[in-house]
Protein backbone atom coordinates (compact mmCIF):
# COMPACT_ATOMS: atom_id res chain seq x y z
CA UNK A 1 0.00 0.00 0.00
CA UNK A 2 1.18 3.75 -0.99
CA UNK A 3 1.34 5.37 2.21
CA UNK A 4 2.95 8.71 0.96
CA UNK A 5 3.49 10.20 -2.79
CA UNK A 6 6.37 13.03 -3.33
CA UNK A 7 5.92 15.86 -5.71
CA UNK A 8 8.04 18.56 -7.12
CA UNK A 9 6.83 22.08 -7.01
CA UNK A 10 7.80 24.16 -10.11
CA UNK A 11 6.71 21.61 -13.05
CA UNK A 12 4.79 19.56 -11.46
CA UNK A 13 2.91 20.79 -9.31
CA UNK A 14 2.55 24.55 -9.88
CA UNK A 15 2.31 25.27 -13.47
CA UNK A 16 5.71 27.01 -14.67
CA UNK A 17 6.02 28.27 -18.31
CA UNK A 18 10.03 28.35 -17.49
CA UNK A 19 9.96 30.77 -15.51
CA UNK A 20 12.52 29.67 -12.82
CA UNK A 21 14.98 28.66 -15.85
CA UNK A 22 14.85 32.03 -17.38
CA UNK A 23 15.04 34.03 -14.31
CA UNK A 24 18.15 31.59 -13.51
CA UNK A 25 19.65 32.38 -16.63
CA UNK A 26 18.99 36.08 -16.31
CA UNK A 27 21.29 36.08 -12.89
CA UNK A 28 23.86 34.20 -14.32
CA UNK A 29 24.33 36.80 -17.40
CA UNK A 30 23.88 39.62 -15.43
CA UNK A 31 26.98 38.89 -12.57
CA UNK A 32 29.55 37.54 -15.34
CA UNK A 33 28.64 33.87 -15.57
CA UNK A 34 28.39 32.87 -19.10
CA UNK A 35 27.07 29.51 -20.07
CA UNK A 36 25.13 27.76 -22.84
CA UNK A 37 21.15 27.83 -21.44
CA UNK A 38 21.11 24.11 -21.97
CA UNK A 39 23.40 23.74 -19.17
CA UNK A 40 21.03 25.57 -16.95
CA UNK A 41 18.19 23.34 -18.29
CA UNK A 42 20.51 20.39 -16.93
CA UNK A 43 20.99 22.05 -13.52
CA UNK A 44 16.87 22.36 -13.13
CA UNK A 45 15.64 20.43 -10.18
CA UNK A 46 19.10 21.10 -8.70
CA UNK A 47 19.34 23.52 -5.29
CA UNK A 48 19.60 26.32 -6.87
CA UNK A 49 22.67 27.87 -5.01
CA UNK A 50 24.45 24.52 -5.70
CA UNK A 51 24.00 25.43 -9.42
CA UNK A 52 25.83 28.91 -8.52
CA UNK A 53 28.54 27.42 -6.33
CA UNK A 54 28.93 24.77 -9.16
CA UNK A 55 29.36 26.96 -12.42
CA UNK A 56 31.66 29.34 -10.40
CA UNK A 57 33.85 26.56 -9.64
CA UNK A 58 33.59 25.70 -13.59
CA UNK A 59 34.72 29.35 -14.43
CA UNK A 60 37.29 30.43 -11.73
CA UNK A 61 38.25 27.57 -9.58
CA UNK A 62 37.28 27.11 -5.68
CA UNK A 63 40.61 28.66 -4.48
CA UNK A 64 39.95 31.96 -6.23
CA UNK A 65 39.57 35.21 -3.89
CA UNK A 66 36.29 35.94 -5.29
CA UNK A 67 34.40 32.55 -5.66
CA UNK A 68 32.98 32.65 -2.56
CA UNK A 69 32.13 36.36 -2.82
CA UNK A 70 30.69 36.12 -6.74
CA UNK A 71 28.72 33.02 -5.42
CA UNK A 72 26.96 35.44 -3.11
CA UNK A 73 25.94 38.01 -5.81
CA UNK A 74 24.75 35.93 -7.57
CA UNK A 75 22.60 33.94 -5.56
CA UNK A 76 21.24 37.09 -3.94
CA UNK A 77 20.32 38.73 -7.61
CA UNK A 78 18.53 35.03 -8.22
CA UNK A 79 16.75 35.62 -4.71
CA UNK A 80 15.75 39.04 -5.24
CA UNK A 81 14.45 38.47 -8.75
CA UNK A 82 13.05 35.06 -8.11
CA UNK A 83 10.71 37.25 -4.97
CA UNK A 84 9.67 39.68 -6.92
CA UNK A 85 8.27 37.58 -9.60
CA UNK A 86 6.07 35.14 -7.51
CA UNK A 87 5.31 37.70 -5.32
CA UNK A 88 3.65 39.80 -8.07
CA UNK A 89 2.55 36.94 -10.97
CA UNK A 90 0.09 35.13 -10.80
CA UNK A 91 0.48 31.38 -9.81
CA UNK A 92 -1.56 28.66 -10.07
CA UNK A 93 -1.75 24.70 -9.81
CA UNK A 94 -0.50 22.66 -12.48
CA UNK A 95 -3.00 20.57 -14.47
CA UNK A 96 -4.59 17.34 -12.24
CA UNK A 97 -2.41 18.56 -9.35
CA UNK A 98 -5.39 19.97 -6.57
CA UNK A 99 -7.43 16.96 -7.71
CA UNK A 100 -4.03 14.34 -6.75
CA UNK A 101 -4.09 16.49 -3.72
CA UNK A 102 -7.72 15.41 -2.86
CA UNK A 103 -7.40 11.73 -3.90
CA UNK A 104 -4.91 11.31 -1.68
CA UNK A 105 -5.89 13.05 1.61
CA UNK A 106 -9.43 10.93 0.69
CA UNK A 107 -7.72 7.50 0.51
CA UNK A 108 -5.18 8.26 3.66
CA UNK A 109 -1.96 8.91 1.40
CA UNK A 110 -0.03 11.80 2.77
CA UNK A 111 1.57 14.14 0.33
CA UNK A 112 4.74 15.73 0.61
CA UNK A 113 6.13 18.48 -1.82
CA UNK A 114 9.66 18.79 -2.83
CA UNK A 115 11.66 21.76 -4.29
CA UNK A 116 15.53 23.17 -5.18
CA UNK A 117 14.07 26.51 -4.40
CA UNK A 118 14.90 28.04 -0.67
CA UNK A 119 12.58 28.10 2.19
CA UNK A 120 11.38 32.19 1.44
CA UNK A 121 9.90 31.94 -1.96
CA UNK A 122 9.09 28.37 -1.16
CA UNK A 123 6.57 30.35 1.41
CA UNK A 124 5.32 32.84 -0.93
CA UNK A 125 4.25 29.86 -3.49
CA UNK A 126 2.63 28.23 -0.99
CA UNK A 127 0.85 30.97 0.84
CA UNK A 128 -0.34 32.54 -2.33
CA UNK A 129 -1.93 29.18 -3.82
CA UNK A 130 -3.67 28.62 0.55
CA UNK A 131 -1.21 25.63 0.97
CA UNK A 132 0.47 26.92 3.84
CA UNK A 133 -3.14 26.31 5.68
CA UNK A 134 -2.68 23.86 8.61
CA UNK A 135 1.16 23.19 8.50
CA UNK A 136 3.15 23.80 11.73
CA UNK A 137 6.92 25.47 12.09
CA UNK A 138 8.52 22.30 10.87
CA UNK A 139 5.98 22.62 7.59
CA UNK A 140 4.11 19.53 8.49
CA UNK A 141 0.66 19.16 8.99
CA UNK A 142 -1.13 18.70 12.14
CA UNK A 143 -4.90 19.38 10.41
CA UNK A 144 -6.84 17.14 8.51
CA UNK A 145 -8.05 20.05 6.61
CA UNK A 146 -4.40 20.53 4.61
CA UNK A 147 -3.75 20.85 0.94
CA UNK A 148 -0.72 19.15 1.89
CA UNK A 149 1.13 17.28 4.56
CA UNK A 150 4.78 18.47 4.10
CA UNK A 151 6.75 20.74 2.55
CA UNK A 152 10.59 20.18 2.07
CA UNK A 153 12.56 23.02 0.47
CA UNK A 154 16.91 22.29 -0.46
CA UNK A 155 17.60 24.72 2.22
CA UNK A 156 16.62 22.02 4.97
CA UNK A 157 18.69 19.50 3.80
CA UNK A 158 22.24 18.49 3.54
CA UNK A 159 22.57 18.17 -0.22
CA UNK A 160 19.53 18.44 -2.81
CA UNK A 161 18.29 16.45 -5.58
CA UNK A 162 19.93 14.47 -7.20
CA UNK A 163 20.31 12.87 -3.81
CA UNK A 164 17.59 11.76 -1.97
CA UNK A 165 17.77 14.18 1.43
CA UNK A 166 14.47 15.64 0.47
CA UNK A 167 12.10 12.32 0.70
CA UNK A 168 14.11 10.99 3.06
CA UNK A 169 12.92 13.91 5.14
CA UNK A 170 9.97 14.15 4.55
CA UNK A 171 9.57 10.05 4.85
CA UNK A 172 10.72 10.94 8.47
CA UNK A 173 8.77 14.03 9.07
CA UNK A 174 5.32 12.05 8.29
CA UNK A 175 6.29 8.25 9.88
CA UNK A 176 6.77 6.38 6.68
CA UNK A 177 9.87 4.23 7.02
CA UNK A 178 9.57 2.19 4.11
CA UNK A 179 10.29 3.95 0.77
CA UNK A 180 8.57 0.88 -1.00
CA UNK A 181 5.63 2.48 0.30
CA UNK A 182 6.86 5.79 -1.30
CA UNK A 183 5.88 6.95 -4.69
CA UNK A 184 8.16 10.30 -6.23
CA UNK A 185 7.19 12.55 -9.08
CA UNK A 186 8.88 15.05 -11.18
CA UNK A 187 9.46 16.74 -14.11
CA UNK A 188 13.56 16.93 -14.19
CA UNK A 189 16.05 13.99 -14.60
CA UNK A 190 17.22 15.05 -10.73
CA UNK A 191 13.40 14.09 -9.16
CA UNK A 192 14.04 10.94 -11.25
CA UNK A 193 17.19 10.31 -9.72
CA UNK A 194 16.32 11.30 -6.51
CA UNK A 195 13.75 8.78 -6.50
CA UNK A 196 15.70 6.22 -7.77
CA UNK A 197 18.69 7.01 -5.07
CA UNK A 198 15.74 7.04 -2.08
CA UNK A 199 15.00 3.82 -3.31
CA UNK A 200 11.21 4.47 -3.88
CA UNK A 201 8.50 1.97 -5.02
CA UNK A 202 7.87 4.26 -8.22
CA UNK A 203 9.82 7.30 -9.26
CA UNK A 204 7.82 8.75 -12.11
CA UNK A 205 8.46 12.01 -14.87
CA UNK A 206 6.29 14.00 -15.90
CA UNK A 207 6.61 15.57 -19.19
CA UNK A 208 4.24 19.02 -18.80
CA UNK A 209 7.17 20.61 -16.93
CA UNK A 210 10.46 21.55 -18.15
CA UNK A 211 11.20 18.20 -19.86
CA UNK A 212 9.21 16.29 -22.41
CA UNK A 213 8.79 12.98 -22.33
CA UNK A 214 11.68 12.01 -25.14
CA UNK A 215 14.44 14.00 -23.06
CA UNK A 216 13.18 12.30 -19.55
CA UNK A 217 13.44 8.64 -21.47
CA UNK A 218 17.06 9.20 -21.30
CA UNK A 219 17.38 8.20 -17.54
CA UNK A 220 16.43 5.90 -15.01
CA UNK A 221 12.70 5.88 -14.32
CA UNK A 222 9.07 3.45 -13.64
CA UNK A 223 7.08 5.80 -16.14
CA UNK A 224 6.35 9.18 -17.60
CA UNK A 225 3.32 10.80 -17.57
CA UNK A 226 1.47 13.55 -19.46
CA UNK A 227 0.42 15.18 -16.13
CA UNK A 228 0.27 15.52 -12.46
CA UNK A 229 -3.09 14.36 -12.32
CA UNK A 230 -2.77 10.70 -14.03
CA UNK A 231 -1.18 9.78 -11.24
CA UNK A 232 -4.59 8.70 -9.91
CA UNK A 233 -5.41 6.12 -12.31
CA UNK A 234 -2.28 4.77 -11.38
CA UNK A 235 -2.63 4.86 -7.68
CA UNK A 236 -6.47 3.30 -7.78
CA UNK A 237 -4.99 0.26 -9.44
CA UNK A 238 -2.14 -0.10 -6.68
CA UNK A 239 -3.93 1.07 -3.65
Amino acid sequence: MIKLVVCGMTGTTIYDNREVESILYDALQQTGLFVERSTVVGMMGWSKLKVFETLWEQQIGKSHAMYRQNVTDSYDLFTQLLEQHYASQRIRAADGATELFWHCRKNGIKVALTTGLYRKVTNIILQRLDWMKGLDEHYTSQSPFSVIDCSISSTEVQSGRPCPDMIRLAMQQLGVTDPMQVINIGDTPADLLSGRNAGVRLSLGVSNGTYSASELQHYPHDGILGSTGELIMLLENIV
